[in-house]
Protein backbone atom coordinates (compact mmCIF):
# COMPACT_ATOMS: atom_id res chain seq x y z
CA UNK A 1 0.00 0.00 0.00
CA UNK A 2 1.24 3.69 -1.01
CA UNK A 3 0.65 6.49 1.33
CA UNK A 4 -0.90 9.60 0.10
CA UNK A 5 1.41 11.48 2.70
CA UNK A 6 4.89 9.99 1.19
CA UNK A 7 3.20 10.91 -2.14
CA UNK A 8 2.76 14.40 -1.50
CA UNK A 9 6.15 14.28 0.52
CA UNK A 10 7.87 13.36 -2.44
CA UNK A 11 5.55 16.35 -4.80
CA UNK A 12 7.05 18.92 -2.13
CA UNK A 13 10.69 18.10 -2.01
CA UNK A 14 11.00 17.33 -6.21
CA UNK A 15 10.54 21.56 -6.34
CA UNK A 16 6.85 21.01 -6.13
CA UNK A 17 6.26 18.02 -8.33
CA UNK A 18 8.58 19.07 -11.55
CA UNK A 19 11.01 16.73 -10.94
CA UNK A 20 8.31 13.55 -10.90
CA UNK A 21 9.91 11.88 -8.33
CA UNK A 22 5.82 11.07 -6.99
CA UNK A 23 5.41 9.32 -10.12
CA UNK A 24 8.31 7.02 -9.72
CA UNK A 25 6.78 6.51 -6.49
CA UNK A 26 3.84 5.16 -7.87
CA UNK A 27 5.59 3.29 -11.01
CA UNK A 28 4.47 5.86 -13.60
CA UNK A 29 8.22 5.84 -15.09
CA UNK A 30 7.52 6.66 -18.27
CA UNK A 31 5.53 10.25 -16.91
CA UNK A 32 8.55 10.31 -14.47
CA UNK A 33 10.73 10.48 -17.34
CA UNK A 34 9.07 12.88 -18.86
CA UNK A 35 8.55 15.66 -15.71
CA UNK A 36 12.36 15.69 -15.45
CA UNK A 37 12.84 16.36 -18.61
CA UNK A 38 10.19 18.99 -19.14
CA UNK A 39 10.43 20.03 -15.52
CA UNK A 40 6.49 18.76 -14.69
CA UNK A 41 5.86 19.34 -18.29
CA UNK A 42 6.16 22.97 -17.86
CA UNK A 43 4.71 23.24 -14.44
CA UNK A 44 1.32 22.71 -15.35
CA UNK A 45 1.66 18.65 -14.91
CA UNK A 46 3.09 19.42 -11.33
CA UNK A 47 0.25 21.45 -10.60
CA UNK A 48 -2.24 19.00 -12.00
CA UNK A 49 -0.86 16.31 -9.80
CA UNK A 50 -1.06 18.42 -6.65
CA UNK A 51 -5.23 18.20 -7.17
CA UNK A 52 -5.19 14.47 -8.42
CA UNK A 53 -2.15 13.08 -6.18
CA UNK A 54 -4.61 11.44 -3.79
CA UNK A 55 -6.87 9.79 -6.42
CA UNK A 56 -3.72 8.74 -8.01
CA UNK A 57 -2.37 6.65 -4.78
CA UNK A 58 -5.97 5.25 -4.48
CA UNK A 59 -5.92 4.14 -8.06
CA UNK A 60 -2.76 2.46 -7.19
CA UNK A 61 -3.62 0.55 -3.97
CA UNK A 62 -6.78 -0.84 -6.30
CA UNK A 63 -5.07 -2.05 -8.61
CA UNK A 64 -2.46 -3.81 -6.43
CA UNK A 65 -5.14 -5.43 -4.03
CA UNK A 66 -7.08 -6.47 -6.92
CA UNK A 67 -4.06 -8.36 -8.52
CA UNK A 68 -3.82 -10.23 -4.83
CA UNK A 69 -7.16 -11.08 -5.57
CA UNK A 70 -6.89 -12.53 -8.66
CA UNK A 71 -3.66 -14.45 -7.58
CA UNK A 72 -5.55 -15.79 -4.68
CA UNK A 73 -8.91 -16.54 -6.47
CA UNK A 74 -6.14 -18.25 -8.97
CA UNK A 75 -4.31 -20.73 -6.26
CA UNK A 76 -7.61 -21.39 -4.88
CA UNK A 77 -9.07 -22.31 -8.26
CA UNK A 78 -6.02 -24.68 -8.75
CA UNK A 79 -6.03 -25.97 -5.87
CA UNK A 80 -9.95 -26.92 -6.05
CA UNK A 81 -9.39 -28.49 -9.32
CA UNK A 82 -6.38 -30.62 -8.42
CA UNK A 83 -8.44 -32.14 -5.52
CA UNK A 84 -11.19 -32.91 -7.30
CA UNK A 85 -9.09 -34.89 -10.20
Amino acid sequence: MKSKGFAYFLWLISIFGWLGLHRFYLWKIGTGIIWIITGGVFGFGALIDLFTLGSQVDQYNTNEELKTLRTTANEIASITKSRLS
